[in-house]
């Protein structure tokens, strides 16, 4: 039953700035995040209706010594342009053809951010090492990573979005900022081996978790987003 101290409109309100107030934060505090926390927040994010109750998520919580020892290896792998050509990706996360709108937009978010940053469009040491802060989880205390049973179709990833947007409202409710990163996906062989991961699991995404650091410049990018009236038909 709702709290009846809690009226409509507060909830409302809580609800909708959590939700719009969510920004891709690339830039974390050391502050620690307590495990009670995290665990509160799963919780919350696993009400997220899936098919026929599958629940199909599961999540490797990272902190400490074992964050590190992820982030440096998949660093390594990273910088080592002979290593980095042998990982690739599992699944297609973006099209194999773009088109516009959608290459408009993604190329517009990405020189919205070096700009903030001071990289130039030739600056390709720079644009490699930002790319390389994915794998530090931008320096987060806290590293998520998502693995799905590989027979699980394409209706459980859609559920998976739902736990995993439920989880990052969760956080901003809590005061908590938070980056879905799909860029982990490309080194799940080295996942694998850290984690220790079933042959039967397949990596989703990372997610950085913390407090955002308020004076790093990258975490002032706002991204647009398309008025209703664009992606919205109403057949009454």
């Amino acid at each position: 039953m709702t709290d009846p101290v809690v009226s409509v409109a507060d909830a409302t309100a809580a609800v909708d700035a959590a939700i719009t107030s969510r920004r891709s934060i690339r830039a974390y505090l050391p502050t620690p995040v307590p495990r009670s926390e995290i665990e509160a927040m799963l919780a919350v994010a696993a009400r997220a209706p899936s098919g026929t109750n599958t629940q199909p998520w599961q999540v490797h919580v990272l902190t400490g010594a074992p964050l590190a020892d992820l982030t440096q290896r998949i660093g390594a792998a990273f910088d080592d342009p002979a290593q980095r050509a042998e990982h690739t990706e599992e699944y297609a996360y973006y099209p194999k053809e773009w088109t516009s709108p959608y290459i408009d937009r993604r190329r517009k978010v990405g020189w919205d951010l070096y700009q903030l940053l001071g990289i130039g469009k030739t600056d390709k040491a720079r644009m490699h090492a930002q790319h390389a802060r994915n794998f530090c989880f931008f320096d987060a205390p806290v590293g998520l990573i998502f693995t799905i049973d590989r027979h699980m179709q394409q209706g459980s990833w859609l559920d998976y979005g739902m736990f995993l947007q439920n989880l990052m409202v969760a956080a901003r409710a809590r005061g908590l900022d938070t980056c879905p990163q799909a860029a982990f996906s490309q080194f799940h062989r080295v996942i694998a081996d850290c984690l220790s991961l079933a042959p039967t699991q397949m990596v989703v995404c990372g997610m950085a978790l913390g407090h955002a650091d308020p004076a790093a410049i990258e975490n002032t990018l706002v991204t647009e987003r398309e008025p209703v009236a664009g992606f919205a038909r109403f057949h009454d």
